[in-house]
This record gives structure tokens, sequence and C-alpha cells, in this order.
């Protein structure tokens, strides 16, 4: 998606250990008509697929999974990182590990909100080393729910996670694929896709 990728180039900073910093339209400050954008992206590559939910994880996946939802008029679930007393009853539960923020969460979806025979489109900004998407793919399937796809607005091409998830046999579509970063130069360099 160019828009995406020359939005990455102008705001976007690279920081050593393969970060890129997309707070400043992403997910910290939200520029919701690019998000808007994206998600009708993710319509048009989804489209034709049978979409019930959309899922993500808490914080950043939310904003983009709910402008997204709203092209597909299907609801958002997302995983919650705590145990809170407003979620009753019984959940749905399993460890991911943040590659930013280089801690292990447990994380939980309410068995209320996801259910055997569903079909989820599971929608994040970033795929890097594939731990969070495990763990939400744990979720699905834990819950008897079919993952139709996986949508990433920012993948690290360079890092496993994507390579490892599309060898699993699992349907992603990223937006902006990272080939390099070099976080001296600032350079970013995107892997060529069909538009």
């Amino acid at each position: 998606m160019r828009l995406l990728e020359e939005r990455i180039k102008q705001d976007g900073i690279v920081k050593p250990g393969d970060v890129l910093k997309v707070d400043s339209f992403i997910n910290h400050q939200i520029d919701t008509l690019l998000l808007n954008e994206i998600g009708k992206e993710f319509k048009r590559l989804f489209d034709g697929s049978k979409i019930d939910k959309i899922m993500t994880i808490e914080a950043s996946g939310i904003a983009i999974a709910a402008i997204t939802a709203q092209h597909f008029g299907v609801p958002v679930v997302f995983a919650k990182k705590a145990q809170s007393i407003n979620i009753e009853g019984e959940v749905y539960t399993t460890k991911i590990q943040s590659f930013t923020h280089q801690r292990v969460y447990d994380v939980i979806v309410s068995k209320k909100y996801l259910h055997e025979g569903e079909h989820i489109l599971i929608i994040d900004d970033f795929l890097a080393n594939g731990c969070a998407m495990q763990g939400l793919i744990s979720l699905v399937r834990e819950a008897g729910a079919v993952v139709e796809g996986i949508g990433i607005v920012i993948e690290k091409g360079q890092m496993s996670g994507g390579k490892e998830l599309r060898n699993e046999g699992l349907r992603i579509e990223s937006l902006a694929i990272i080939e390099s970063m070099n976080a001296e130069t600032g350079e970013i360099v995107f892997r060529e896709q069909a538009q």
C-alpha cells in the first residue's frame, strides 16, 4: 500500500533493535483518515471471505480493527492483557510475548464473545516475531472458531514471524512489508508487493 509506505518513510522513526516508531500516526496519535484507507484496503483484500468478527489485541490494534470492522459491518473483539472485574464468567486465555515491550502478557477473551464456528479476521498493527499472532490464533482455535485470515499494517519482513505463519498455511495480508531498516541513517527498504 503505497500511501502507507510513503507515510512510514515520512514520519516513521527507526530505532536500534529493529524498532520502528509510528506513534505519530498509527499507535499513539492516530491519523483516522489513513486508518480509514487501511480499513478499506483490508476489506478489498479479504472481500469474498466469510468474516463474522474481527479480532485484535489491546491496545494498538483496537483503532485499526474498529475502523476495518466498519467496512465489513461486523463487531470487533479484542484480547485483553489483564483480567478485570468487568469480565464476568469463563475466558479463553494464553500467554503472549511482546516484541516491543519485551515482556510476557497473559491475554484473555471472554467466552461470551468468541464462539465455535465463527470466521475470524485477525488484525494488528505490527507483525515481528509472530508471538502475539500465535497467541491470538490459539485463542480463536481454543474457541473452535476459524482463522479466516490475518491483516497486518506493518510486517517486519526481516524477522521470522510472517514466514513461519505463512508456512503454517495461514493467509496473511500485510500492507507494508519492511525488508530492512537502518537506525543510523533512518533508511527503510520495503518489499515489492503486487498492488
